[in-house]
C-alpha cells in the first residue's frame, strides 16, 4: 500500500511514528508525503490537553473528508487519542478503519493487512504496563544530524492535572544496552546530536535497576564514536542531584542545557498539583546550577490558572519568573482533563483569567529574553547548521542554547556555503526578538 503519516503531539510520539515508518518501509509499503496520494493514512494523535485533542480530531475529520471523496481508502488512528477514546471514535467517526493503542503500534503491519478483510473497525490494544516497545529500526523524520532517543515510557509521578499515567501507563525504562545499541545505529547513519526524552528522564532506570542511572546512560552514549552532543529534556527538579550536575559540568558532549518543567512556584499550588518541589527548593537548585555551570541554559514550563490559584499565588509565580530570569519559558493555561484529580477540584478559573495570567507572564518573559539576547551582541557561539532560507539569503542554525522546535534560532548572514549538520563558530551581530543574527567567525 501507499501510506502517509500525520504525526501530532510530543517528541515521544515522533519516535513512535519513526518506528512505525521503519516497520512499514521494511515490509515493502510505499511511504508518501501527500495524503491524497495514499491508500492509507495513519494519524498518530495526541490527547494531553484540550487543544491537542482538538488538533487530533480536526485532522481525523479532514482526512475523513478525503476518504468520502474517494481520495483515501483507509484511516488508522494511533497514539493517545485512540488509546483514550476508542469507543467514542468507533461510535462517532465511522470513517476510521482501525484504532491502535499506545502499546500496540508495533502491530501496524498486521493491522494494515487486516483492513480489507474487516467490515468493522480493527482495534489493536495491549495492556498499558507491558514493557515499552523498542529495538525497531526507525525512519527518521528529523534532519539527519539529530534524533530523539526515547529512554522510557509512561510516568508514575501522579501529578493531579496529568492524564499520562492513564494514557501511557506507569514508568518503564528501556534497558540501557538497548539504548546504546539504538544510539550506535543512529550514529552510523549520521546522527551527531541525541536528544534524550521521556515523560521524565531524571528517574531513568529506577524500575529496572533499583536506582537512578541516567548519568551511567549518558556516559555510555557519550562514548559512542560519532555522537558529538547530548541534550536533556524533561528533568523534574526534585530528581536533579549532584551526580547529574557534576556530569553536566564535566562531560564535554553533554550540552549545558536543562529542560526542567516546574509548573508553578507557589507552595500551595505545587502541593495541590501533586508536585514535590517547593519555591525555596527551586530557588536553591537554580542558584546551584548557575554557580556550578555558569553558562547553563534553563528551560521551564508553567501552568496558569490552576484551580485555587489566588491573586497571591499568581503574583508569587510572576515574582519568581522575574527573579529567576529563565533562559527559556513556556506557559500553558490550565486544561481540566476528565479522569484527573484536578478536574474535580473547586475554585476553577474562567478561561479569560487563565489566558490573561499566561499572557502577562509571557510578556514578562519576553522582556527578559529580549534583554538577554541584546546582551549577547558581540559574543561568539558554536552553532549547528539546520538549513538555508534562500529567499532571505540566510542560514538557520541552533546553538547549545536552543532545542529544536521549542526555542529560537541563530540566523547567519554569509556568502559561504554550508550544509545541514555543519558545526561552525559565529559572532552575534544583532538580536531579533527570540532569535539571534550572526556572521561566521573567520
Amino acid at each position: 500500500m501507499k501510506v502517509a503519516f500525520i504525526s501530532l503531539g510530543c517528541d515521544k510520539n515522533t519516535v513512535d511514528t519513526e518506528m512505525m515508518l521503519g516497520m512499514l518501509n521494511d515490509a515493502g509499503h510505499e511511504l508518501v508525503y501527500n495524503e491524497e496520494e495514499a491508500d492509507t493514512v495513519v494519524i498518530n494523535t495526541c490527547a494531553f490537553i484540550l487543544d491537542a485533542k482538538k488538533e487530533s480530531i480536526d485532522n481525523i475529520l479532514r482526512v475523513g473528508e478525503l476518504k468520502s471523496e474517494g481520495k483515501v481508502k483507509h484511516i488508522i488512528v494511533t497514539g493517545c487519542l485512540g488509546q483514550r477514546y476508542t469507543d467514542e471514535i468507533k461510535g462517532s467517526i465511522p470513517e476510521v478503519d482501525a484504532i491502535v493503542g499506545i502499546q500496540s503500534f508495533d502491530k501496524i503491519i498486521e493491522v494494515i493487512d487486516e483492513l480489507d478483510k474487516k467490515s468493522s473497525p480493527v482495534v489493536e490494544m495491549a495492556p498499558l504496563n507491558e514493557k515499552p516497545i523498542y529495538g525497531k529500526k526507525r525512519l527518521l523524520t528529523t534532519p539527519i544530524h539529530y534524533a530523539y532517543l526515547k529512554i522510557a515510557e509512561g510516568c508514575s509521578k501522579g501529578c493531579t492535572y496529568c492524564i499520562i499515567p492513564s494514557l501511557r501507563g506507569t514508568y518503564r525504562s528501556v534497558p540501557k544496552e538497548a539504548l546504546i545499541k539504538e544510539a550506535e545505529d543512529l550514529a552510523d547513519r549520521g546522527v551527531k546530536e541525541l536528544i534524550l526524552v521521556a515523560q521524565e528522564t531524571t528517574v531513568y532506570g529506577m524500575d529496572l535497576y533499583g536506582k537512578k542511572v541516567l548519568p551511567d546512560l549518558i556516559r555510555g552514549l557519550a562514548a559512542i564514536e560519532g555522537i558529538e552532543h547530548i541534550r536533556l529534556l524533561y528533568c523534574y527538579p526534585e530528581e536533579i542531584d549532584d551526580e547529574l550536575i557534576t556530569l553536566m559540568k564535566n562531560e564535554p558532549k553533554l550540552y549545558h542545557y536543562l529542560d526542567m518543567p516546574i509548573q508553578h512556584a507557589s507552595d500551595k499550588i505545587l502541593r495541590s498539583m501533586g508536585r514535590r518541589a517547593t519555591e525555596a527548593g527551586l530557588r536553591e537548585l537554580i542558584a546551584k546550577l548557575r554557580k556550578e555551570i555558569p553558562d547553563i541554559v534553563i528551560r521551564t514550563t508553567l501552568i496558569s490558572g490552576f484551580p485555587g490559584e489566588t491573586i497571591s499565588d499568581y503574583h508569587t509565580l510572576k515574582r519568581f519568573v522575574k527573579d529567576m530570569r529563565f533562559d527559556r519559558l513556556g506557559v500553558f493555561p490550565y486544561s481540566a482533563e476528565e479522569g484527573t484529580i484536578a478536574a474535580t477540584m473547586p475554585h476553577k478559573k474562567p478561561q479569560f483569567v487563565k489566558e490573561y495570567r499566561k499572557n502577562a507572564i509571557m510578556k514578562l518573559q519576553r522582556d527578559i529574553i529580549y534583554a538577554a539576547n541584546e546582551a549577547m551582541k558581540g559574543s561568539e557561539l558554536d552553532v549547528v547548521i539546520q538549513g538555508r532560507l534562500p529567499e532571505d539569503e540566510v542560514y538557520v542554525a541552533r546553538s547549545y542554547r536552543d532545542a529544536p522546535d521549542v526555542d529560537g534560532n541563530v540566523f547567519i548572514q554569509t556568502d559561504r556555503e554550508f550544509i545541514s549538520g555543519d558545526n561552525i563558530r559565529v559572532k552575534i551581530t544583532q538580536a531579533a526578538g527570540y532569535d539571534l543574527i550572526a556572521v561566521p567567525v573567520s
